[in-house]
């Protein structure tokens, strides 16, 4: 373990390596690339061409003489015969003759004080929508729609649609769809398409063909490939690839040719379910067809597959077939290699990979580091995990919740658990998301703690905080009162779960 966290450590070090300290040594450190020179480099100011002309010819204009004013000569406007015919200074109206305006300053300060107004209130819907605050957002909508000088648009139904569908809310989408129609407000494909994706995102395939059914009546709002992609993926996800084949063969009857992203996302659920036969044909029609060849994202699909299961001959096989297909590796592409490699706890492959971002000057994310963290904690290598971690904060990356679910992971492998407490406390300080996730490595640490009264009390702020638990959330609690014979406990809790997933179904 101790080379191994040398090798791993080197590969951590700031750019500026001891190049001449370790020439005597028997593993030289690979220097890694100037970056601080590229940077001012790129953020330097280019050479604009105008500026060599502009200088000369400022140098080769004549010298004027000081003290004379030189007056350029006016150019007089001819007019064609029969154009402005007898226009003069005197034919307009003086400003003595004209009729003085009453209130012209008060009716300009109403007229800006309502442009601030609306100005103000669609900032609010803005930054409502942004924060995904589905409910105030169509509360400060309905607002504006009452002012008369408000005309929704488009961009705003869309935003509002794909906000609705992302929350949970595809029959309020649709309620929206209905008024927007009524209002006045011509549908498009694209309205329709993102009505369909609220329903696909809550796995409500049967809605969404019906919307898919009323979009080929209506001649202006016929779907298209990104309205068949959408609908693709919700059968993916939903492993029915039944229906996957129906869709291919609308698209084929309507002349619309699939793109590299529908191909990825039907190559992907092939993978998932491990229908490799499947998969193989769909990227043999790729990289035969001329229109949808494989991209970077083929690429990652394809090792992201082989990584997770383990495969690391198979991933780096596909790896270099690719690159033989002239598709060029990029960051995302990296972090996989490095996250499978971490899992198999192949540290020295993991650290070459790393070392060889850097000589691409390829970007250290949070992502690399996650994965770097989540190969120590896997084996509870506090020492290395720490490290990582320190590293990660000093280039200035900011931690998410997976950072920080992997150090409380960590920890509790390694047995320290006083420091999952100040793990936690440290989320709390950087304002970090909890999620399920993060519940779910909070409880586990108290399970492994063997601390069920600190268990419960997190599954209870778990519930308070309205994050819901999921089957690893049940199944970590299970177990720790199954090995303390806690039969009531299990019942409870087995009960519990009944209650969410009929409430989930009735939902």
């Amino acid at each position: 373990m101790a080379s191994l966290s040398l090798s791993f450590s080197s590969s951590l070090r700031p750019t500026s390596l001891q190049h001449e300290a370790t020439q005597g040594m028997k593993n030289k450190a690979i220097a890694e690339p100037d970056l601080s020179r590229a940077f001012r480099c790129a953020f330097a100011s280019p050479v604009r061409k105008g500026n060599a002309s502009k200088s000369s010819s400022s140098s080769s204009s004549p010298v004027r003489t000081p003290g004379f004013k030189h007056t350029p000569p006016v150019k007089k406007r001819h007019w064609k015969e029969g154009e402005f015919p007898g226009i003069s200074d005197a034919s307009f109206p003086s400003s003595s003759n004209r009729t003085p305006l009453k209130n012209v300053k008060k009716k300009m300060d109403n007229k800006n004080k309502a442009k601030a107004w609306a100005n103000t209130v669609t900032e609010a819907l803005a930054d409502r929508i942004q924060k995904k605050l589905w409910e105030d957002a169509l509360q400060v909508f309905e607002m504006l729609k009452e002012q008369p000088f408000y005309q929704p648009k488009e961009g705003t139904y869309m935003k509002i649609l794909v906000l609705l569908g992302k929350s949970g809310q595809p029959q309020r989408a649709h309620q929206l769809f209905d008024e927007m129609v009524k209002e006045g407000c011509e549908p498009t494909s694209e309205l329709y398409t993102a009505l369909l994706a609220a329903y696909c995102r809550n796995n409500l395939l049967d809605e969404a063909f019906l919307i898919l059914n009323q979009m080929k009546t209506l001649p202006r709002c016929q779907p298209d490939v990104y309205t068949y992609s959408t609908l693709i993926k919700a059968c993916v996800d939903a492993s029915q690839f039944d229906l996957v084949d129906s869709l291919y063969e609308d698209m084929a009857d309507r002349s619309i040719t699939p793109n590299t992203v529908t191909q990825n996302i039907v190559l992907s659920g092939y993978g998932k379910v491990g229908k490799f036969d499947q998969m193989e044909k769909v990227l043999l029609k790729m990289l035969e067809s001329t229109t949808c060849k494989p991209d970077v994202w083929t690429m990652n699909t394809i090792i992201s597959l082989f990584g997770n299961k383990g495969q690391i001959e198979m991933m780096e096989r596909w790896y270099e077939k690719f690159r033989n297909f002239g598709i060029e590796p990029e960051t995302r592409t990296f972090n996989i290699l490095i996250g499978a490699y971490g899992k198999k706890r192949m540290y020295d492959k993991m650290s070459s990979v790393m070392e060889y971002m850097r000589k691409l000057s390829f970007p250290w994310t949070t992502s690399t580091y996650n994965n770097v963290i989540e190969a120590f904690a896997d084996v509870g290598d506090a020492k290395n995990m720490e490290y990582t971690f320190d590293q990660m904060r000093a280039e200035g990356m900011k931690a998410d919740t997976k950072t920080f679910c992997c150090l409380i992971n960590g920890y509790a492998n390694a047995g320290l658990f006083h420091k999952v407490v100040s793990s936690v406390q440290l989320a709390g300080k950087l304002e970090i998301p909890e999620n399920t996730s993060f519940y779910n490595s909070v409880i586990s640490a108290c399970a492994k703690a063997e601390d069920l009264i600190e268990m419960e009390r997190v599954y209870k702020r778990m519930k308070d905080k309205h994050c819901q638990p999921d089957s690893s959330t049940f199944s970590i609690m299970v177990e720790a009162y199954r090995k303390e014979g806690m039969t009531d406990k299990i019942f409870d809790l087995e009960q519990e779960k009944m209650v969410i997933a009929n409430y989930l179904k009735d939902e």
